[in-house]
């Protein structure tokens, strides 16, 4: 993706007017809106033939559950990224939401140009969340590392300083632009750090890599 290749954007959801409406909004702003789909089958057959950057999903669909739709898309290709948009804020649906491979959850309550604004960041490798929601999905990352069982065996490849201290901030919820600013570097080095360390870590996406980070207790060394 560069400044002239707008971003490609594919939109799920089984209702016409609403899907319709969000392909426009995108389009109209700049983006690429190479697919849309009504169902969860249809969605996992687009998503393959149009290979989007960013499929904005909702949950709630039919033949297939948006969450089982995330599974195969990122399953399939490990480079898209997903951005549900649904009108449930329900803890469980956002937690089997990331799980599945999301990058981020926004509710349809959200504004016109915090969509723009959410898509974006996604295509970035930004996680997107609505207010409240990152806290929960971190707090469960945290949980379940704590859990008993097999520890995370660190990783062969060594991270340089510099990734380390990138990693630490991933695992603590900032965005790329607030590590940017805290570490005073570019955003564009910042996400070169993440990029080298996801390869480094055999990780598929900025999620896995919250995850990981958190295993390994790294959120937990910043003050």
């Amino acid at each position: 993706m560069t400044a002239d290749q707008p971003v490609r954007v594919m939109v799920v959801d089984d209702h016409p007017m609403w899907r319709e409406g969000v392909a426009r909004d995108l389009a109209e702003a700049g983006f690429a809106v190479v697919a849309t789909a009504g169902d969860g089958e249809e969605a996992v057959r687009r998503a393959r033939a149009s290979t989007p950057q960013v499929v904005v999903l909702d949950l709630n669909l039919p033949s297939l559950s948006g969450a089982e739709v995330c599974r195969r898309v990122v399953e399939a290709d490990p480079a898209v990224r997903v951005l549900v948009l649904s009108a449930s804020g329900e803890h469980g649906d956002v937690l089997e939401a990331v799980k599945s491979g999301a990058t981020g959850y926004l509710v349809k309550s959200a504004g016109r140009e915090e969509l723009l604004d959410a898509v974006r960041r996604t295509a970035v490798g930004d996680p997107v969340f609505t207010p409240g929601l990152a806290g929960l999905v971190l707090g469960e990352f945290r949980r379940l590392a704590s859990e008993p069982g097999t520890p995370a065996e660190p990783a062969a490849p060594q991270l340089t300083p510099r990734e380390t201290e990138v990693l630490r901030l991933v695992a603590k919820g900032l965005s790329y632009r607030q590590i940017a600013d805290r570490l005073v570097l570019s955003h564009r080095t910042v996400q070169n750090h993440v990029q080298n360390t996801l390869g480094k870590l055999q990780l598929h996406n900025r999620v896995e890599l919250v995850r990981y980070a958190i295993e390994q207790g790294l959120d937990e060394e910043l003050g």
